[in-house]
């Protein structure tokens, strides 16, 4: 990879990286625009001055825009996501192994009691 490449990739992982950034694109996964209200509720737990943030960025990005009836990907932003699918297959398959991580090995069965009266002592 060029050092053009690694740089451009840097500066899209310091955007993505940043707090609830991915948050904010998948809550506008659906296509449909969303009021300032209604992508802090869908985001979940952000702060109005975190969420201005990181729509400031992600507009300056290309990524998001703001139209009449609220905020969306832009055909970049899309783009982004589509490139980025992968990641819920990729993310259902890591937890399915973590799980398999922490679960215990399963007991060795007992052997049955013999069957019949019990021996004399």
């Amino acid at each position: 990879m060029s050092s053009k490449e690694n740089a451009a990739v840097s500066q899209l992982l310091a955007l993505l990286e940043a707090r609830y950034a991915l948050r904010v694109l998948w809550a506008l996964r659906d296509g449909h625009a969303q009021t300032f209200r209604l992508l802090q509720d869908s985001v979940g737990n952000i702060t109005p001055n975190t969420l201005n943030t990181r729509i400031k960025e992600m507009r300056e990005a290309g990524i998001v825009s703001h139209g009449g009836e609220g905020y969306s990907l832009t055909p970049t932003g899309q783009d982004l996501l589509r490139r980025l699918s992968d990641l819920q297959a990729f993310a259902v398959k890591w937890q399915l192994n973590q799980v398999r991580k922490n679960v215990p090995p399963p007991l060795k069965p007992v052997a049955p009691p013999p069957e019949g009266p019990p021996e004399p002592r």
